[in-house]
């Protein structure tokens, strides 16, 4: 049974971009509040694949990440270290992302502010290829 799950997490990019992430290799993820977003936090495990994605004026899905730990004893919100992955061969934007039937019902197009939104493996795929 496949135990990874996937994510996708936003960001500013004048805040902490991809570049950013990749100079850095790996950080904490921080500055969640929303409490959708930090449950979908509690859920992740050491191995969670995630997209990097630039909001604000850029709006495009740019890179991967992965999970390296979750300490859940911060009673706020967990500790998520995350260290990088790669840059995506074709960034998609928010209007490929919202034209694509596969995202549809998805957190990311019906929930714009959420920050940590739960991908299916399929939509991953559609990332990633």
């Amino acid at each position: 049974m496949n135990c990874v799950s996937f994510f996708l997490f936003k960001t500013e990019p004048d805040v902490y971009s991809f570049d950013d992430f990749l100079r850095d290799r790996e950080t904490v993820w921080d500055g969640v509040t929303n409490p959708t977003a930090v449950k979908h936090l509690r859920e992740m495990k050491a191995g969670t694949k995630w997209i990097f994605y630039h909001t604000g004026e850029e709006r495009t899905a740019v890179g991967t990440g992965t999970v390296v730990s979750v300490d859940p004893t911060n009673p706020k919100v967990p500790i998520v270290r995350v260290k990088m992955g790669k840059r995506l061969r074709k960034p998609k934007t928010l209007a490929a992302i919202k034209a694509d039937p596969l995202f549809a019902a998805s957190p990311l197009v019906l929930i714009g502010r959420l920050s940590v939104v739960p991908l299916t493996p399929e939509q991953w795929e559609w990332f990633v290829k």
